[in-house]
C-alpha cells in the first residue's frame, strides 16, 4: 500500500522550529503572533510544525514581527555546507544548544539572566554554574 500522506520538507520543519524558538525567546504566544500577522494561531502552529510551508512574503512579515533577520530562520538548516554558511557553522551536534534554549528551563533561565544588568553578578552566575556542572570531556 502506498502512503499518500506527504511528509513535511526538512527545511520547512527547520524554519518552523526557528519561528517557534524566536517567538518563545520573546515570550510571545502563538495567538499574539497570529494576531499581528492577521492569521489564526492554528496557522502559526502549522508553520511551526512544518506542516504548512511559509511563503517568502509571510516569512518577511514573521521576521519583522519577531525582530529577527530572515536569515535567522535558516541558521543551521539541514543540507547546508560550510561554503553556504561562511565556513563558521557548528556541526550538527551543536543542536543541543537550540534544544536547550527551546526548553522551558532554558527559556526561563535565559529570560531571567538577560534581566540581570550587573556584569559582575552575571559573571558570578556563570562561575557558579561551571562549578556545579560536571567536567567536560
Amino acid at each position: 500500500m502506498i502512503d499518500n500522506k506527504k511528509k513535511p520538507n526538512p527545511i520547512d520543519i527547520h524554519v518552523g522550529s526557528r519561528v517557534r524558538l524566536r517567538r518563545n525567546m520573546l515570550g510571545m504566544s502563538q495567538e499574539k503572533l497570529g494576531e499581528k500577522l492577521g492569521i489564526t494561531f492554528q496557522q502559526v502552529q502549522k508553520y511551526e510544525k512544518g506542516t504548512n510551508r511559509v511563503g517568502a512574503s509571510r516569512l518577511q512579515a514573521i521576521a519583522s514581527t519577531l525582530d529577527a533577520p530572515v536569515s535567522f530562520f535558516f541558521e543551521d538548516a539541514p543540507g547546508q555546507n560550510p561554503s553556504q554558511t561562511g565556513g563558521f557553522s557548528e556541526d550538527s551536534g551543536a543542536s543541543y544548544v537550540v534544544d536547550f534554549i527551546s526548553s522551558s528551563e532554558g527559556l526561563q533561565l535565559n529570560r531571567a539572566f538577560v534581566r540581570i544588568s550587573d556584569p559582575k553578578i552575571r559573571r558570578k552566575i556563570i562561575d557558579l554554574v561551571r562549578t556545579l556542572a560536571p567536567e567536560e570531556g
